[in-house]
């Protein structure tokens, strides 16, 4: 007779996962592509300011850049934490860099 099967476990009722927590990571990955996103693009324009190289080397440049920017900015939307301060502080920032690049049109315009 096999024995194998007498001592097997009960079937388990799978775990339900809070609707909290189900809303706490949609609002980070949210963040994460939305708010990183423009975290990204605020930091481009920015740098396209700042950076002194030639125009179109500031424009190549930023724009690598703000690859590592976003992924930098999904990194932090997982690992802040709340996820308020997840959408926050990259949004702050992305307005701040953005604002800065709106106030001074003229760096854009020099060679």
């Amino acid at each position: 007779m096999n024995t194998a099967h007498a001592h097997a476990p009960a079937a388990r009722k799978p775990k339900t996962v809070p609707l909290r927590y189900r809303i706490d990571v949609a609002v980070r990955a949210l963040a994460a592509v939305v708010v990183g996103y423009l975290l990204a693009y605020g930091s481009t324009a920015f740098l396209t300011l700042v950076l002194p190289f030639s125009r179109s080397d500031r424009v190549v440049t930023a724009s690598l850049l703000c690859f590592a920017v976003w992924c930098a900015a999904a990194m932090y939307a997982f690992a802040a934490k709340s996820a308020l301060r997840a959408v926050f502080a990259p949004l702050l920032l992305a307005l701040a860099l953005y604002g800065v690049t709106l106030m001074f049109p003229e760096f854009a315009a020099r060679p």
